[in-house]
């Protein structure tokens, strides 16, 4: 699995950059927003966050200048009905600052400005996300340390089932010890929620 490119571009479009790295020419598909942070030009070394996502067709190469964003990205890609496309011009029309305001103010109208999302969509789209915000708000803005034990608690939840609204809440101010001990202090405070 790729999770970064370290390169030379070899073609750069508002809408897709070909990075040249150890002698392979690599095509990574970014958001307008991510064009809009490269300022290296044609045969500049750059660096990208990358989410991979491999299909039986295809696999596809999706960069981002911020982390955030590609964390962003991958929640969006994981709502029933979300695919690359739509995630990738949700960040093309916000960035996660604005994104996350959308989200806890349940902005339906503002959801709708995104190309090919309609009401029911953006309805879907902000009760799947309703905890995002609050994760985001719980951080101080910046995402969990993908290194860190509550990054792993997260994720330990994340795949239990829990919506992000009850991860957040369960996990805030948890003490950092084992995940595993961690993971059950969460589970206990789930309970009572």
């Amino acid at each position: 699995m790729i999770i970064a490119l370290v390169g030379e571009i070899f073609i750069k479009e508002p809408t897709r950059v070909a990075l040249k790295c150890a002698g392979v020419v690599y095509e990574v598909f970014v958001s307008l927003q991510t064009s809009n942070q490269i300022k290296a030009k044609v045969g500049e070394n750059l660096t990208l966050h990358i989410s991979h996502i491999i299909r039986e067709d295809a696999q596809i190469l999706f960069g981002f200048a911020e982390l955030i964003e590609k964390n962003l990205f991958e929640r969006l890609i994981k709502i029933n009905g979300v695919g690359p496309k739509v995630a990738l011009a949700i960040l093309s029309t916000y960035n996660p600052q604005t994104f996350a305001q959308i989200v806890e103010s349940n902005d339906i109208k503002s959801m709708q400005r995104v190309p090919g999302i309609g009401p029911k969509s953006a309805g879907r789209i902000l009760v799947e996300l309703s905890g995002w915000s609050l994760e985001l708000a719980q951080n101080g803005g910046a995402k969990v340390a993908e290194d860190s034990n509550l990054h792993q608690v997260v994720l330990a939840l994340e795949s239990l089932g829990y919506k992000n609204d009850l991860i957040a809440k369960a996990t805030k101010g948890l003490e950092n010890a084992e995940v595993g001990e961690m993971v059950k202090a969460a589970l206990k405070r789930l309970q009572t929620l």
